[in-house]
């Protein structure tokens, strides 16, 4: 699984632990819906910080604690 996808699974993994549809979690994060739907729908490929930290904000949890799981410690380098 390269990186993108795996933002997108960890976005959808929280949002149902929070029961958060996404128009819900744009909403709380300050962000248009069709932006997040951009992100996991795979129109948008290089999601920014600012983005990323808007939408944890929205979910109530820090950067740190988005991208602490297994999955993002044992991504493999996509510069080849």
């Amino acid at each position: 699984m390269n990186t993108l996808d795996t933002f997108k699974a960890r976005l959808l993994v929280l949002c149902d632990e929070k029961n958060m549809t996404i128009n819900r979690l744009a909403n709380e994060s300050g962000i248009p819906p069709s932006t997040v739907k951009g992100i996991l729908y795979g129109r948008s490929q290089n999601p920014g910080i600012v983005t990323i930290k808007k939408i944890c904000d929205g979910l109530g949890i820090s950067l740190a604690e988005f991208f602490n799981t297994e999955e993002f410690k044992n991504l493999e380098q996509e510069i080849k």
